[in-house]
């Protein structure tokens, strides 16, 4: 049983079981109020699921891309949730679980806000059902996206909803079943964050 999260868009939370069937799931498109829900999904899930926090076996993070502010939440959620309940973390790109199912060459393209794309390009998936990503994710302005991606015109173009959580746990359990390797720790911002440090104290006049 795999709880399984992302933040790469809205926030969505799920509960799937072995066999690949959703016990529960919450979604919302909000993309600036993922802290305040993110908890109250996770909990509803697995109460809606009927099942206690030892009945899961991994917890599914949705590492992007996404931006900065909102997609670090959902990791940090994943991350926490995890190590709280000793569980294994299984980190997951969110285009590969957007490409999922496909069988001819795509590009995801998912909103990255302030008129640019996060895209990535698919061949298809291998005999396993595993999507076959050829490049990404990689960021580029949505007006320029033809010119952007590497052989655009053998690709169709998926324009993707925001992902559910319940197709991140399908795919790792495809990654699982199949002894494939999951996703790196480091979360696809691809963007820096609005908001940074200064690089030092600032002076004071008088």
């Amino acid at each position: 049983m795999l709880l399984a999260i992302d933040t790469s868009a809205g926030t969505t939370v799920a509960v799937v079981d072995d066999d690949g069937i959703v016990r529960a799931e919450h979604n919302s498109l909000d993309t600036r109020k993922h802290a305040e829900v993110v908890g109250d999904f996770i909990h509803a899930s697995l109460v809606e699921a009927g099942i206690a926090v030892t009945d899961l076996t991994g917890v599914v993070a949705g590492m992007g891309p996404g931006p900065f502010t909102g997609l670090r939440v959902g990791i940090v959620a994943a991350r926490a949730f995890a190590f709280g309940a000793k569980l294994p973390l299984l980190p997951v790109v969110t285009h590969d679980a957007l490409a999922l199912g496909e069988t001819a060459p795509v590009v995801i393209a998912t909103d990255a806000r302030r008129k640019e794309l996060y895209w990535s390009t698919y061949e298809g998936s291998d005999v396993a059902g595993l999507p076959l990503r050829v490049a990404g994710p990689a960021l580029a302005p949505a007006a320029e996206l033809a010119s952007s991606v590497p052989n655009f015109e053998h690709f169709a173009l998926r324009d993707t909803e925001p992902v559910h959580a319940s197709r991140l746990a399908r795919l790792a359990y495809l990654l699982l079943q199949n002894d494939r390797p999951f996703a790196g720790e480091d979360a696809l911002y691809l963007r820096s964050p609005d908001v940074t440090l200064s690089a030092g104290p600032k002076r004071v006049t008088s």
